[in-house]
């Protein structure tokens, strides 16, 4: 499975191949607790990695801990991930199923980054993305804590979630490299346009999450699926896959599930080339 066709971005201070796995899903339901079947999640992680993913992205919150210990479990050789780059996050805290509360307090923040190396079994995070800028405190407040982070070299790299073009430029002035964005975006949900355009600017990575979430457009008499009969046994998820990875070269779209066989069908989306009609009806 050619996920290699998807490209390649440099991500966490490495090239990565540009489709990628979210680590949400392998956790329980309501992203609390751990997953309904250990092993299968375990299987999914390590079958992704067989077929050539090189880019994971997770989160302190997802489970909470769980994912990252999932993990770990899964592909940690001893000394590391090898070629495969881990990107987590910080930032909320949980109260329950679907809960989450941001909390931007510096002390939590270290306290997130610490507790992920600890479960990562790593010296430094290849890349570390605040997972929502805390409205309640000063935003240079939190920049500069995460810049003390890189300063001590325990994260290589930043990342920034849910964000506007003024957000990434308000880190940058508060002395932030911004090496990625994760931003809710996919092919029926574009709200974020000047922030992936902003990105291809500066060199910065979108990272969609629910990037298969695409509403109506799914619906079987709707584009994607008659962009995907085209392609002959293509599915609407690949096709919207697709088109992420052909809206720009800065995209690394994060495909998540729970499941090998849903992994592979995702991953097969590298396998799908829109032409120029079909990029275009998709609009």
């Amino acid at each position: 499975m050619p996920v290699s066709d998807s490209g390649t971005y440099t991500l966490g201070g490495r090239p990565v191949h540009r489709l990628g796995f979210g680590a949400m899903r392998i956790t329980g339901p309501g992203i609390w607790g751990p997953p309904r079947d250990h092993d299968e999640a375990i299987r999914v992680l390590r079958r992704a990695v067989e077929l050539g993913v090189t880019f994971i992205d997770t989160a302190d919150s997802y489970g909470p801990q769980v994912s990252e210990d999932l993990i770990r479990e899964a592909l940690h050789d001893g000394s590391g991930y090898g070629d495969v780059v881990i990107g987590t996050k910080g930032g909320f805290t949980r109260h329950g199923p679907d809960r989450w509360v941001v909390l931007g307090d510096p002390a939590y923040l270290r306290q997130c980054v610490l507790l992920s190396l600890r479960r990562l079994g790593v010296e430094r995070l290849d890349l570390w993305q605040l997972h929502r800028i805390d409205p309640r405190r000063p935003a240079a407040e939190q920049f500069g804590a995460i810049r003390k982070f890189v300063d001590e070299g325990l994260i290589r790299d930043v990342g920034l979630s849910e964000v506007s073009v003024a957000d990434i430029e308000a880190a940058r002035a508060a002395g932030l490299t911004v090496a990625s964005v994760q931003n809710r975006y996919n092919v029926g949900y574009r709200d974020h346009e000047d922030v992936l355009e902003h990105c291809e600017r500066n060199g910065i990575a979108f990272i969609p999450w629910a990037p298969v979430d695409a509403g109506t457009l799914t619906r079987p008499d709707g584009p994607l699926a008659k962009i995907a009969k085209e392609h002959g046994d293509a599915t609407v998820t690949q096709v919207a896959i697709a088109w992420l990875l052909r809206r720009s070269p800065v995209m690394v779209p994060i495909p998540g599930t729970s499941r090998v066989a849903h992994l592979e069908e995702n991953l097969r989306a590298a396998d799908v080339v829109l032409s120029d009609e079909q990029f275009a009806a998709l609009g």
